[in-house]
């Protein structure tokens, strides 16, 4: 596959030329290729984006993402970075489902308020806790 400009990488992508900028100024991408001072971008760095992207769409921040590719020794396997990641990942989504669901329970008993005044609601609210 030739090397593709940082347009052609963005529109594949579905990313502004910025994000490109951005993720190599972080350290998630390395230092594009130049060719006449333009960035040129090869297969590894198109995997690399891939991996980001994927990521990205399964909730990870940026921070992770770096983590995944830097924060590991090198001969540390992606499967166990992978593992590592998610486990924390998905212990961070159970703690939100939990959140939500009191959210849930609390937005439901007030919506039940029978209070004609604010000041009704806050002494219940007072009594309750």
């Amino acid at each position: 596959m030739p090397q593709m400009s940082i347009t052609q990488v963005a529109q594949r992508f579905g990313l502004r030329t910025s994000a490109l900028r951005y993720y190599e100024a972080v350290g998630i991408l390395p230092q594009a290729n130049r060719m006449s001072g333009r960035r040129r971008y090869d297969s590894p760095m198109l995997r690399r984006l891939a991996v980001v992207q994927r990521a990205r769409q399964i909730g990870f921040s940026l921070d992770e993402i770096r983590e995944l590719f830097c924060g590991f020794r090198p001969d540390t396997p992606a499967s166990q970075r992978w593992r590592e990641l998610s486990q924390r990942k998905l212990a961070e989504l159970e703690e939100s489902v939990q959140r939500i669901n009191v959210m849930q329970e609390l937005l439901r008993r007030m919506s039940k308020c029978g209070c004609d005044a604010l000041d009704e609601c806050g002494a219940a609210l007072l009594r309750n806790t």
